[in-house]
């Protein structure tokens, strides 16, 4: 079976990360999701079925991150985990996917390691804070600190999701607020703030490598400009979703098939 999903545990240093691998490609493709409330640990088999188009191609790492996350945390500090964990994997010159917060980080990843780098991908996410951005994390963290779990998951939903989604799939949301719920909710804290030190927009020359940015016009997390403003100053290839928002990855058909056919190109 070529999709070939596992759950793995890598050691760097004195941490210790949960990472899935899946795919029977040569090729190294490592995604860097976006912040989420559970983790990946039990999701091999959804993940790799997700982006089952790049696996016979590539064998693709999806790194967790770090178990205990200090506060003061950085984007910054997570793109050197996933660097260590790449060094400790020997995987060099990959293609890097970086989703929502996953895109911030990947851009220090690209900034600051560009041997590990060959072709970089950037969806729905920002390059600095924007008024858009530091208002619906703020928000969410207010809920987590208050132990409001169900109005937590509930607005994440809404603000990642079109009208369209929402609509169609409304009577499940009470069921996702159940379980999306998070695991650790201080944890989950911690890695919010994360999202709010992303400033990479003058270190974006540093990226030499190919770029190609996808983003959701009706964005409600970052906002679609956030994507415009990284390929403008890139001066690199970009899709836009007009229609759709945060979540484009998940609703747009074509999404994975882009991606695809700008790391294969």
């Amino acid at each position: 079976m070529i999709l070939n999903a596992k759950e793995c545990k890598l050691q760097v240093q004195n941490m210790q990360f949960d990472y899935i691998t899946f795919g029977s490609g040569t090729k190294p493709l490592v995604m860097i999701q976006g912040l989420n409330t559970r983790g990946i640990k039990g999701a091999a088999l959804p993940l790799a079925y997700m982006y089952r188009i790049f696996a016979k191609d590539y064998k693709v790492y999806l790194f967790d991150r770090r178990p205990r996350a200090e506060d003061g945390i950085t984007v910054r500090d997570m793109a050197s985990d996933i660097a260590a964990s790449m060094d400790t994997l020997n995987l060099k010159h990959a293609d890097v996917i970086g989703v929502s917060q996953g895109g911030m980080i990947a851009q220090y990843l690209a900034v600051d390691r560009p041997d590990l780098v060959r072709k970089l991908v950037l969806a729905v996410t920002l390059s600095r804070n924007n008024d858009t951005v530091t208002k619906v994390v703020s928000d969410w963290i207010n809920m987590a600190e208050q132990g409001d779990m169900r109005t937590l998951v509930a607005d994440m939903a809404e603000k990642m999701y079109s009208d369209a989604y929402i609509k169609r799939y409304r009577l499940f949301l009470p069921l996702l607020t159940v379980l999306q719920k998070p695991k650790d909710v201080a944890r989950f804290i911690v890695l919010a703030k994360a999202c709010l030190t992303c400033s990479t927009y003058e270190d974006l020359d540093k990226i030499k490598c190919p770029v190609f940015v996808l983003g959701g016009g009706q964005d409600n997390i970052v906002s679609g400009i956030a994507s415009t403003e990284i390929a403008e100053k890139l001066g690199c290839k970009i899709h836009m979703y007009d229609t759709l928002g945060h979540a484009a990855y998940e609703e747009a058909p074509d999404f994975n098939q882009l991606i695809y056919d700008f790391l294969i190109d």
